[in-house]
């Protein structure tokens, strides 16, 4: 009797249709609000394109004229390598400079804008506006600023890298100072240690691996931008660049751009070389 009711209730499950369930990855006002979007990226990407005034002749040209200037560097002038390697050499000399003094100058900038290390609210508020005016203004308007003021060479370069890069390692370091586990300082506060041994043995240790990073991150990239500074005379590679395309020496300039990558691509594996050593 038992195996009749089975067979009764299995049937009759059957013969009822379960519903069924149609898996959408967006609802309705989602799927609308991702149209919206793009439908204000493209029409906000083709008011640019109208407002920008492009001489599109030239522009449909520019594979032709790419070619051609290939073919006017070709062969490379090597006769210039021994000046363009001097150059090379004062570029990384600037870059590595730039880094030391930036260095010196970001550190206590950081730690006057962490707010779990600031001694004053109005220190803060300083810290804070000496990194967004640091970061926010280019390092050629920097480079231009301090050739006015010290004229052509490479005191302008390594003063235009230096406060460019304040910026930069300021906030990153500034934020690991506030994103640091606050328990050993609560320890150290606790047994009645000064502020400056709990910034030293509680704070700093936490901060070293970032400092490290970021110190070296910066290196990076102000070898990268100190072959350009020459353009505006601030020193380095690109002075003799920028006087190669003057006198349309493109052979020349040829080399120098073939030189300018093989500095980058190796600082670059320096830079790698650093970080596997130290972090």
């Amino acid at each position: 009797m038992k195996t009749d009711a089975l067979s009764k209730t299995g049937a009759l499950l059957k013969t009822q249709a379960l519903p069924t369930y149609k898996w959408e990855r967006y609802t309705l006002a989602q799927r609308l609000g991702r149209f919206l979007a793009y439908l204000a990226a493209v029409l906000v990407v083709s008011w640019a394109l109208v407002r920008v005034d492009i001489h599109w002749p030239w522009a449909w040209d520019a594979p032709a004229q790419i070619l051609d200037q290939f073919q006017r560097m070709y062969p490379p002038d090597w006769a210039v390598l021994p000046r363009v390697l001097q150059s090379l050499l004062e570029t990384v000399n600037i870059a590595i400079i730039a880094t030391f003094l930036s260095v010196l100058m970001a550190v206590p900038v950081a730690f006057i804008s962490a707010r779990n290390t600031t001694p004053h609210p109005i220190l803060w508020w300083l810290g804070r506006l000496i990194l967004v005016a640091t970061r926010s203004v280019n390092t050629i308007v920097w480079a231009l600023l301090f050739v006015a003021i010290f004229g052509p060479g490479v005191v302008a370069g390594i003063c235009a890298i230096a406060f460019r890069s304040i910026g930069f390692l300021g906030k990153l370091i500034g934020e690991a100072i506030e994103e640091s586990d606050p328990r050993p300082v609560e320890a150290m506060t606790a047994t009645g240690a000064s502020r400056a041994k709990v910034i030293l043995y509680a704070i700093v240790p936490q901060v070293l691996p970032t400092f490290y990073a970021v110190t070296i991150l910066r290196w990076d990239i102000n070898i990268r931008e100190s072959t350009v500074l020459g353009l505006v005379g601030a020193g380095g590679i690109g002075m003799i660049l920028s006087s190669a395309v003057d006198f349309l020496a493109w052979q020349q300039a040829a080399v120098i751009l073939i030189c300018i990558l093989g500095v980058v691509v190796l600082g670059e594996l320096v830079s790698g070389w650093l970080r596997r050593r130290v972090l």
